[in-house]
């Protein structure tokens, strides 16, 4: 069952239903998407219908976020509850190397891949990291001809949004080995540990975006779209 938040379908779902439901899309025939929207990528989809259109092509829709939950909240249309990303991403490690499913990495600045990549290994005994790229491309046939060679069948597409969610749709018909992708912004930091998560209490009480300003003043101008999602959330409640 999906949920309609301020324009985007987000699939109603518990941490362990998005876990089953990434499996179920493994078993496909072709390259499925999951995506993740916070409530900054949200508000950027209330301003651009073309990119609120790709969202909801997806064929999961993860509500990353304290914000969307919120503001569903807020218009009588409730989530069961915020399914972050990161933590998405973790559990479907543990997937990968059960099922012997060959996980391509692809985003963040040079190295930061390959330093994720040891620790999700470390996180996951028996998984295979097939191979890994940077962000920094400007030929993306050639990224993907390199996913496919390198024989992918799950992609982490980690390149910021709306960068990542148009790579994967521009090249869903390419890359012929994936059964599932998914954008996940800043995953790959995180496991790399470049990017430190907030504590759990804090997570756990849904602050994680205070914490993430605390650490990076700079992205004060990126979360006005908070307040402005929710200011709208509750203009337009029905």
């Amino acid at each position: 069952m999906q949920i309609d938040v301020l324009g985007v379908a987000y699939d109603n779902v518990t941490m362990e239903e998005a876990v089953s439901a990434g499996r179920q899309l493994l078993q496909g025939s072709r390259a499925a998407v999951c995506v993740t929207p916070n409530a900054e990528i949200a508000y950027d989809a209330t301003q651009d219908a073309a990119f609120r259109a790709l969202l909801n092509r997806a064929d999961l829709v993860l509500p990353d976020g304290a914000g969307v939950v919120l503001a569903a909240k807020l218009r009588k249309t409730p989530l069961k509850q915020k399914v972050a990303g990161v933590d998405f991403a973790g559990q479907m490690l543990q997937v990968f190397a059960e099922t012997g499913t060959r996980l391509y990495l692809l985003g963040s600045k040079p190295g930061i891949a390959e330093r994720a990549a040891e620790n999700m290994k470390k996180t996951a005994p028996g998984l295979v990291i097939c191979g890994t790229a940077d962000g920094y491309f400007t030929d993306e046939a050639a990224v993907v001809e390199k996913i496919n060679a390198a024989q992918a069948q799950a992609l982490f597409v980690c390149l910021g949004s709306p960068k990542q969610e148009r790579f994967m749709f521009d090249h869903q018909e390419e890359l012929t080995t994936v059964r599932l992708m998914a954008g996940l912004g800043g995953t790959l930091d995180a496991f790399a540990g470049t990017a430190k998560r907030a504590p759990d209490w804090m997570i756990r009480a849904n602050l994680e975006w205070l914490y993430r300003l605390y650490k990076e003043p700079k992205r004060l101008g990126r979360m006005m779209r908070l307040p402005k999602y929710l200011l709208k959330a509750i203009g337009e409640r029905q």
